[in-house]
């Protein structure tokens, strides 16, 4: 284990990101099959009202898994860059410190969404008609919190010290665990939503005990005591400020996708009613494929630009960063032409309706049309958190899902209705696009370099 860290530094740098890309974006891949498991079964064995609960439920299973994504970035992160100072003591307390936070966030929120959980649903854009199934399919989903948590941590952990399959094995063990239970719980028994909500449940709980098992390498190596006593006596205020900092623009990434998800559910259903809520559910399922390119290639990034920053190779870190821009930015453009046609075919998979359907593919080849462009945005903040800069990664994942796009969905529903919350997202991704090329190219014509690539290292505070 102490030996693969030096890949970090001395394999090639295109060979080296596809090294870890590759795992990374058939994980996502995975991961997302994983969201779409319980679409396809509610969609076809339950209906159309099923899928748009899934829908109002979705900013609640955001929220638990921008959560998740927060500390395991933050945690690997902060390991990756240890490992390139030496540092195996503050490897050893970043870990226990993981567990913590995980641990605490995961039972307090989950038991505040579930008491306030009737209030909550209406304001996610749940209605008399969706309102109880939208219910069954939540309360028992926010008892996969903790065990989606621990699993995403120990993961992202393990692939901070080089096992880039670990996350592969661990999501495709989960999606054909959760394949299973719906086809059994849904299908056979007919136990409706609430089926597919303990499938997605225990398909958690074995991921977190599989990466579990595997983790058990790591603990052995660095002597880390995971009982109740070292946990609470582990407890270190600094490193935990430290994980936050460095996962909080992934968490704002990841929640205002949530947040504009209300937003639009509530605009939608009051111009389109819940076929809307239908459509744009099933279109952002499917869209997220695109961005699976584009978030796998750039977290595939970051462990590798941390690992080179804290061992003090700059020029590595730059060389890594451009390497992973044209990656995505070739990749996400094969996808989307393929995906724009055979849009059809893609969303006939869900939808059954044929009118719904219609609507649904000129959303969708909207919706997709400009998100190539996004790429750098993606790149950047990846790139930010990599080499500590919290702050910059912060502003910058705001912008385009809540400072840009909800703006836009407000403004553009009102004056166009449906069609204008699809038009919102190809001018968001490109406002996006255009302040990641600005932030990018302005560094070259005054310093010749990236933003804060230069001979100091800088802190987490700035």
């Amino acid at each position: 284990m102490g030996n693969s860290s030096n890949i970090f530094s001395k394999e090639n740098t295109s060979r080296l990101l596809l090294r870890f890309a590759v795992p990374a974006v058939i994980s996502l891949l995975v991961v997302e099959i994983y969201g779409m498991v319980d679409t396809v079964f509610v969609g076809r064995y339950i209906g159309a009202n099923a899928i748009a609960a899934l829908t109002i439920a979705f900013p609640i299973q955001k929220l638990l898994s921008a959560i998740g994504l927060l500390i395991a970035i933050g945690t690997s992160t902060n390991i990756s860059r240890n490992l390139g100072e030496k540092n195996s003591s503050e490897i050893n307390k970043t870990i226990v410190n993981s567990f913590i936070i995980s641990i605490i966030s995961m039972i307090i929120v989950p038991f505040i969404i579930f008491i306030f959980r009737s209030p909550i649903l209406y304001k996610l854009g749940a209605s008399d008609l969706t309102y109880s199934l939208t219910e069954d399919y939540s309360s028992i989903v926010l008892l996969s919190g903790i065990f989606q948590c621990l699993g995403m941590v120990i993961c992202y952990v393990m692939t901070s010290f080089g096992n880039t399959k670990i996350n592969l094995y661990a999501n495709a063990l989960g999606v054909l665990v959760n394949i299973i239970l719906d086809y059994i719980l849904v299908v056979k028994l007919q136990i409706g939503i609430k089926g597919a909500a303990i499938s997605t449940v225990l398909s958690q709980v074995t991921v977190s005990a599989f990466a579990f098992y595997h983790f058990r390498e790591v603990i052995r190596y660095y002597n880390i005591k995971l009982c109740l006593i070292s946990i609470v006596h582990g407890y270190n205020q600094n490193i935990i400020k430290s994980i936050l900092a460095i996962g909080f623009s992934t968490f704002i990434v990841e929640i205002s996708d949530a947040i504009g998800t209300v937003i639009l559910n509530n605009l939608l259903y009051s111009s389109g009613g819940d076929n809307a809520i239908t459509i744009i559910g099933s279109v952002t399922k499917v869209s997220m494929f695109m961005f699976i390119i584009i978030i796998g290639i750039s977290s595939a990034m970051q462990p590798i630009a941390a690992y080179n920053y804290g061992a003090g190779k700059l020029d590595k870190v730059k060389e890594t960063v451009y390497t992973t821009i044209k990656m995505v930015i070739i990749s996400s453009v094969v996808l989307a032409m393929l995906m724009g046609i055979f849009t059809r075919n893609i969303l006939g998979f869900f939808l059954k309706d044929e009118e719904i359907l219609g609507n649904a593919v000129q959303a969708f080849r909207i919706c997709i049309s400009l998100v190539p462009l996004t790429g750098v945005y993606y790149v950047l903040i990846y790139y930010y958190q990599a080499i500590g800069q919290a702050r910059r990664g912060f502003l910058l994942s705001i912008f385009k899902d809540i400072v840009v796009f909800i703006p836009l969905i407000i403004t553009l529903v009102q004056a166009f209705g449906t069609l204008g919350a699809w038009m919102a997202y190809p001018l968001s991704d490109l406002l996006s696009a255009l302040l990641s090329v600005y932030l990018l190219v302005k560094p070259y014509k005054e310093e010749e370099k990236l933003p804060v690539l230069s001979q100091k290292k800088v802190s987490l505070a700035s």
